[in-house]
C-alpha cells in the first residue's frame, strides 16, 4: 500500500506579496489529492524590508552569511510562516498532529547558480519549534552543489498533475508565470525538461510602482489602456538570454524596468505585458517539439494583457492556452501545493530535479529535515 503523507507546503515567491500555504496528501509520486489553500499578504512595511534586503543580500559570498538587516529579516520572516500555518489549521479544523510534514521554500534572496549560490531566508529549525510539525527546507541548495540551476523545482510536481490531462493534448507545457516565469515540458516518453523562460509580472510589478505608487497591475488594467513599444520590446526580446546554447535561471535583477523616459506608464506596462508572454514562446523554441498545450499557472495568468498575447502567439504555432483552472488546478496554489510534493519526496530519498531540468549532472533529491520537539508535536 502506498506510503501517504499529508503536507503543508509554504512559498513565498519573487513578487514578495505573501505567503501561500496549501494542503497536499501524496506518496511523492503518482498519487497527488490535493487539498485548501491560504494565502497571507505581508504588510506593506514588510514588503518594503524585503526590498532591501535583496540589496543586503548582493553582499552574500557565502551561502550561510548574512550581511545588514538579513539576520533580523531572517528571524521576523520565519514566524509569519509560523503565524500562516497556525492560521490554516484554524481555518481548516485541523491540529499539528495532523500533519506530516511542513516543506518551507523561505524567501529567495540570492540566486547566482553559476557561482553555486543560492539563498533562501528562514529558520527551518525555528519553524518546526514554532508549528510542532517537521519541517523540511533548503530544497534548491543540493542541486546547485550538483552542478545544476538550483531552478525549477515544480517541474516533477506538475508531471504528476499532468496525467489528469488528455492524451490527444499533449506535449503539455506548464508555464508558472511569477516574478520570473519558468516552463515545463512534459511528453508522453517521459521526457521532463524545466527551466526558466524569462521575465513574468517583476518588470510589470516594479514598473508600476515606480510611476503609479501601486504594487501591481491588477488583472492587466493599466495595460490594456495602453499600445506596444515595440522598440522597447524588442530589446528585451534580443537579450542573449534567450538564444544562449544553454538554459539558466535567472535572478529578478537580471532585467531591469525602462528608463522613465521610454514609455508613459499604460504604455510601458501593455509592453512589458507582451515581453512576458512573446520570452515564453520564444524561450519554447529550444524544446525538442512545439507544445500542444499551454497550462498557464502563478500570478501572470490574472493579467488580461498577458493571456490575450499568449493566446495570440502560441495559436499561430497551432497550440492552446488554458488557464490552470481551465485545465482542472489550481493556479495561485500550485507552487505552495508542490513544495508540500517536494517534502515528501525529499524525505523518501526520491529526486528532486533531472538532467533535464537545472541541468544538475544526474538525478538528486535534497532538502534538510528538521523534527519537530516531540512536546509539542502532539
Amino acid at each position: 500500500m502506498a506510503d501517504i503523507k499529508t503536507a503543508i507546503g509554504l512559498m513565498s515567491g519573487t513578487s514578495m506579496d505573501g505567503i501561500d500555504v496549501a494542503l497536499v496528501r501524496t506518496d511523492g509520486e503518482a498519487i497527488v489529492e490535493r487539498g485548501a489553500f491560504l494565502s497571507v499578504p505581508y504588510e506593506p512595511a514588510f514588503r518594503d524590508r524585503l526590498k532591501q534586503a535583496l540589496e543586503d543580500a548582493k553582499m552574500i559570498r557565502h551561502r550561510d552569511e548574512r550581511p545588514g538587516d538579513l539576520s533580523r529579516m531572517e528571524r521576523d520572516l520565519t514566524p509569519r510562516h509560523a503565524d500562516a500555518v497556525r492560521l490554516f489549521l484554524e481555518l481548516q479544523n485541523l491540529k499539528p498532529g495532523d500533519i506530516d510534514l511542513i516543506g518551507f521554500h523561505g524567501q529567495t534572496v540570492l540566486h547566482r547558480p553559476d557561482e553555486a549560490l543560492t539563498v533562501q531566508l528562514g529558520d527551518g529549525a525555528l519553524l518546526a519549534r514554532e508549528t510542532g510539525i517537521d519541517v523540511v527546507y533548503d530544497m534548491r541548495a543540493n542541486d546547485v552543489v550538483h552542478g545544476g540551476q538550483g531552478a525549477p523545482l515544480v517541474p516533477v510536481y506538475h508531471e504528476a498533475l499532468a496525467h489528469q490531462i488528455s492524451a490527444e493534448d499533449w506535449p503539455v507545457c506548464f508555464v508558472n508565470i511569477g516574478g520570473i516565469s519558468n516552463l515545463t515540458f512534459l511528453d508522453r516518453d517521459g521526457t521532463i525538461i524545466g527551466y526558466d523562460s524569462g521575465p513574468g509580472n517583476t518588470l510589470i510589478d516594479q514598473w508600476v510602482e515606480a510611476h503609479a505608487g501601486i504594487p501591481y497591475d491588477d488583472g492587466g488594467r493599466i495595460a490594456s489602456e495602453g499600445s506596444v513599444v515595440m522598440a522597447l520590446a524588442e530589446r528585451y526580446l534580443d537579450n542573449p538570454f534567450f538564444t544562449a546554447e544553454t538554459r539558466r535561471s535567472l535572478d529578478r535583477n537580471d532585467f531591469r524596468p525602462p528608463e522613465g523616459q521610454e514609455a508613459e506608464l499604460s504604455d510601458g506596462a501593455r509592453t512589458l505585458a507582451y515581453v512576458s508572454a512573446a520570452a515564453i514562446l520564444k524561450s519554447a523554441g529550444h524544446l525538442p517539439s512545439l507544445p500542444k498545450t499551454y497550462v498557464i499557472c502563478g500570478g501572470g495568468r490574472l493579467n488580461r494583457a498577458i493571456m490575450a498575447d499568449l493566446v495570440r502567439l502560441a495559436g499561430e504555432k497551432g497550440a492552446t492556452v488554458l488557464t490552470a483552472e481551465q485545465a482542472g488546478f489550481d493556479g495561485d496554489a500550485m507552487e505552495a501545493e508542490a513544495w508540500a510534493y517536494l517534502a515528501v519526496r525529499s524525505v523518501k530519498g526520491l529526486p528532486l530535479t533531472f538532467p533535464g531540468t537545472t541541468g544538475v549532472r544526474e538525478a538528486v533529491s535534497g532538502g534538510i529535515r528538521v523534527t519537530a520537539p516531540p512536546e509539542q508535536s502532539a
